[in-house]
This record gives C-alpha cells, structure tokens and sequence, in this order.
C-alpha cells in the first residue's frame, strides 16, 4: 500500500523550448473528467522512475492561488502533464485550459503533476510490481547486439524480421525488446486486419478524417502458421516463465486471422507445453475465441474503454458486432477454465463514475472473469469526451476508492497491469467467486 504524502505541491508550467518551471504562487491541481481538483487531496508518488513529462501546446496550466484560494489560469505559460512509466495508473489527469485552436494531443496518457521540495509528484499508485518494462532496464546496444544474432539464426523468418528490425529497433517496443534479450513476454503480431475503428487506435489513422497520426503503423502481412511457431517456440524455450502474445500496438485485430493462429498454436503445443500463449483482443467473435481456447491458448486479454455500452460502442466503433458479444467472450472463463482479464482503460472522471462502478459489478458477476489490469487511457482528454459526448458525471468516486471498492467486493480477481505468467495463473486462476 502506498503511504499518503501529506504535501501540498506546486504548479509546475513549461515554454514552448521544453524548459519546466515550478509556480510557488499557486498549488497544482488535477483534473477529472471536466472537473478539477488540488492534487494534494489524492495520494502523491515521486514521478515514477522512467516516466517523462510533456509540455502541451496551446494549453494553459490551471492553478489554486495562494493567496486568493481561487482556481486561476496561467494565460501566458504553457501546461505541463506525465506520461507515467509502466505498470502505474494515474489518479489524476493534467489540469489546463486548452485555446479554441489547439491541435488535438498525440496518443499518450496526460497525468497531472506537481513539484515539491525539489521533486516532481503525481497522484498515482503502483498497481504491479512486475519490473519487464522498466524503461531504464533496457540497453538498446545489447537489444540490438543481441536482436542481429536472432536475425542470423532465422534469415527467413519474415516474423521475426518485423518483430526485431520494426517494433525492437525502429519503435522501441518493450515487448519486442525482450524478446531480442529472451526475457518475460514476446509479441506476436500476426494481423494487418481489424474489424474495430477505434478513435484512439495507434497502428491506423484515416489521413483525411482524423485529427491524429498513426504512431505505429500496423504489420502489412499475415505471417504463416509455420513462421508464427517458429518465433514462439524459440522464445518461450529460451526465456524464464514465458509469455507470448498474440494481438499487439502494431496490427489490428487477431482473431481476423484466426485460421492461422489456431494452426500456429497446434504446432507450438506440439513442440512445447512451456509458458503461456496469450491472446490481446476485442473480444468481438467468441466462438474463434472458442476454438482458439479449443487449440490451446491459455489466457487472453480483452481491451475495454468502458464497461458501459453506448460509451464502448462510440469508442470502438464496432463493425458486424457489438459490446455484448465482448461480454460472451469474457463469459468463456468459466466455461473453459482459461485465464480472462479485461485490459481497463483507466480515465478519471469516466472510469469512476458510480454508474461505471454498477455496471462493472454486473459485469463480474456475470461473466467472473480472472484479472482487471488497469492501463492509462492514451487519448487526448478534451477529444475523448467531446467524440463521445461525455458530459461530467454526476457522481464521481475517485480512481483510487474505485479500485479498492473492486478488491473489496471480488478479492478473487487479481488486479495488475500485464498479462500474468504461469506462476501467478496457476496461483489465482481457480479462485471462487
């Protein structure tokens, strides 16, 4: 449990060169939803180890002055927000007051932040301890040294190829990182296809209607059965409790390709029976989700914005399905005894609304899934809830009493940020409802 930090910090605010300032006059504030609160009433963390911090164009920070105890706005400095390292979930999003034409933000999460005592502070909480993507555990020379090694040892493996030169070298992907290092979860990206238009989506942009830029273009291929298995195989032989994943930021939707990936999972548990075979998606076609459980997928990952349909569905933007074939799939835990999580995209003001809280423990209830792991949403705040019409909510319980609210009434569903290995499956997988 994090201890409360009984501080008050101070407004931090930045110029268009990158330069960070601190503001002794005024206190920092976050914000939820269209609503803003003093950070000092949500529990403060030091700035996590490997988290960066942005200045935001065309935003002006919002402050609690000093003197006055009045919220005010900075019109001539710029606002600053973090980008919070992995395996942390904000409280908080970053308080500002955003100029008529200000472009919408790139896809990242925009945590609140303030300065204390010479340190920066965010309202967040560590939600697992598992250290696979510590930015600062990462040596690009040895992931490259290492990564060209792989490349000589499967020359025509146009997987690995991507998975190595693309998403490891090019992108930086944690992911593909480790599987150059042979170490904690792999990707398999495997589908160019997707049948989901996320708003937010990274690997696909339309040029001529979004706002956004596609950060990391998809994978242009669907990589063979025999290509899949090969990549799995060497790494889930070679690393400690193994994961490899199916479904990642660089393709679109799996199952689109599930006749290829039932095949590849045949002939790796064919090989082996070593680690975990994983699958991120939507979750919109349960009966492929079936045979691919069928096939011998351990666990998969159900990515949601919101447990609430008409909020999911403005989201996603569903094509030839819809949320409640999401929930189906979710249901499929009970019925196979595989691993389920829901991959929750966490937004202050949004993801703790009491009527979020209601629906959610229907949710559970109904389908008893295994995991929740609570993501930073990466979106541009304004944009989100302007898109989706979210007015404020009328009754908001805070992130933090949300998430224990959860753990209090389901304590037999763990509660983290990346898909679990073996270890963790086989210790909370058969635990009661």
């Amino acid at each position: 449990m994090t201890k409360k930090l009984l501080i008050r910090p101070y407004l931090v605010f930045g110029d268009e060169r990158g330069n960070v300032y601190e503001d002794k006059n005024y206190f920092a504030l976050g914000r939820y939803g269209n609503s803003f609160k003093p950070l000092y009433e949500e529990e403060l963390i030091e700035l996590p180890r490997g988290s960066d911090l942005f200045v935001l164009p065309a935003r002006h920070p919002m402050g609690i002055n000093r003197k006055t105890g009045k919220i005010e706005c900075l019109n001539d400095v710029l606002a600053i927000s973090a980008f919070l390292s992995p395996a942390h979930t904000h409280l908080l999003l970053s308080a500002y007051k955003r100029e008529e034409k200000a472009p919408v933000l790139p896809l990242f999460a925009y945590s609140a932040v303030g300065w204390h005592d010479n340190k920066f502070y965010v309202p967040a909480m560590r939600i697992d301890q598992d250290k696979r993507q510590e930015p600062y555990l990462f040596n690009q020379k040895k992931v490259i040294e290492m990564g060209k090694k792989i490349l000589k040892e499967f020359p025509k493996n146009k997987l690995i190829a991507h998975i190595i030169k693309n998403c490891a070298f090019k992108y930086f992907c944690p992911a593909a990182r480790n599987f150059c290092l042979g170490r904690f979860e792999a990707p398999l990206p495997s589908s160019p296809l997707c049948n989901s238009r996320c708003l937010g989506c990274i690997s696909f942009q339309n040029k001529e209607k979004s706002p956004i830029p596609c950060t990391q273009p998809r994978i242009t291929f669907i990589p063979s059965p025999e290509e899949i298995a090969e990549t799995a195989i060497f790494h889930l032989q070679r690393a400690k409790n193994p994961i490899v994943s199916f479904g990642q930021g660089c393709e679109g939707e799996p199952l689109m390709v599930k006749d290829v990936l039932i095949e590849a999972v045949k002939i790796i548990r064919g090989k082996t029976k070593k680690g975990i075979i994983n699958l991120n998606t939507n979750g919109s076609l349960p009966k492929a989700v079936e045979e691919l459980f069928k096939a011998g997928i351990d666990s998969i990952r159900v990515s949601i914005n919101s447990v609430r349909k008409e909020i999911y569905e403005k989201y996603y933007q569903p094509i030839n399905y819809n949320f409640e074939n999401v929930l189906e799939t979710l249901s499929l835990s009970k019925r196979y005894e595989k691993w389920v999580s829901i991959n929750y995209f966490v937004f202050p003001g949004v993801t703790d609304d009491v009527e979020e809280w209601e629906a959610m423990k229907k949710v559970l209830q109904s389908t008893k899934i295994n995991m929740i792991q609570w993501r930073n949403f990466n979106i541009d705040p304004d944009w989100y809830l302007e898109e989706l019409k979210i007015t404020r909510g009328t009754n908001i319980l805070g992130i933090r009493n949300y998430v224990n609210l959860l753990r209090k009434e389901f304590p037999q569903i763990y509660f983290g940020y990346f898909n679990p290995n073996e270890e963790i499956i086989k210790q909370w997988q058969y635990k009661k409802f």
